[in-house]
């Protein structure tokens, strides 16, 4: 292992774990000033998770270890699924850090182990969480295989890493496969961090909760560790899309002043997307649950018609 992956690896993980909460409170911002509110801070979220870490944990008589194990595994699948894509800085690929298969199981590790501590409290709403949860996962992740095997088929290469670089360093404008696949990854971002139209993250309502009722049993620092492992998945997806479709500044050579242009630049791209994801939560009503196969089915069209583009030219 290289020096400058190694590098990578602490510059990556830290510029991820400060920018998940920034973003989680940026796009509640963003929300709020469209409904005429003033809103939160865009530091609420960094208090909120040092408050949920002096707190004590409880756990449910009912519960067993799953409970207990399961923000663990999912803040260390999150951190590990953080080395697989670039937010400032493109090393050289080791080993199978960077393959999209390997990324795209570690997200439905965490999300299973989510929806089994939904279920081990045995609450009513943690079951009708995790329930809904596995439901549209069903529905929804043979579609996130399509999206991303056109994404794969687009750049003939199933290492993130290898696709970024090649964006990085490509001078031409963004084609239309790009934009076919950042529509499709946007729906995969909206669906997969359980944003509206699929769920509401800041509602407790037990009509509508997916992602809130599997964690509703969780306190103190294992609610910091689910809240953080989430906001990650966000920044992740906001880091892959941005780095497709407007990937200037993205560094491929390691330099401090680089990393330090290219982080600001990142953020500020994010903070782009963050206010589209906003605005597009804001113009939105949640929709019926039954009628959610039709959001994923657009996702579904778009990569195929991505792959057929390929084909055919």
């Amino acid at each position: 292992m290289s020096l400058d992956f190694v590098v990578y690896m602490m510059v990556n993980t830290l510029l991820v774990i400060a920018a998940a909460p920034f973003f989680v409170s940026f796009i509640k911002k963003v929300k709020a000033w469209t409904q005429g509110r003033r809103g939160p801070s865009v530091f609420q979220t960094y208090a909120n998770l040092a408050k949920l870490l002096k707190k004590e944990v409880i756990y449910s008589p009912h519960s067993s270890r799953i409970m207990r194990v399961t923000p663990y595994v999912n803040i260390a699948a999150a951190l590990v699924a953080s080395l697989f894509v670039p937010l400032a800085f493109v090393p050289e690929p080791v080993g199978g850090i960077g393959n999209i298969i390997l990324f795209l199981y570690l997200l439905a590790l965490g999300k299973f182990f989510m929806a089994l501590s939904g279920l081990d409290a045995g609450s009513s709403f943690g079951g009708m969480g995790s329930s809904r949860e596995m439901s549209i996962s069903a529905v929804i992740e043979p579609t996130t295989i399509i999206v991303f095997a056109a994404l794969a088929f687009v750049f003939k290469t199933l290492n993130i890493f290898t696709i970024f670089s090649v964006t990085a360093g490509s001078s031409t404008p963004v084609t239309p496969t790009l934009i076919l696949l950042g529509i499709s990854l946007f729906i995969i971002l909206i669906v997969e961090t359980s944003r509206i139209p699929v769920d509401n993250p800041e509602t407790h309502l037990e009509l509508t909760m997916i992602h809130e009722g599997m964690i509703l049993e969780q306190s103190g620092r294992n609610l910091a560790l689910m809240e953080l492992s989430s906001g990650i998945k966000l920044t992740l997806l906001i880091a892959l899309l941005i780095n497709l479709v407007l990937p200037f500044g993205l560094g491929t050579t390691l330099t401090v002043a680089g990393i330090a242009i290219a982080a600001v630049l990142f953020l500020l791209k994010g903070v782009l997307l963050g206010g589209i994801i906003g605005l597009f939560e804001s113009s939105m009503s949640k929709m019926r649950f039954f009628r959610l196969p039709s959001l994923f089915a657009m996702a579904f069209f778009f990569s195929t018609l991505t792959i057929i583009i390929e084909v055919f030219t």
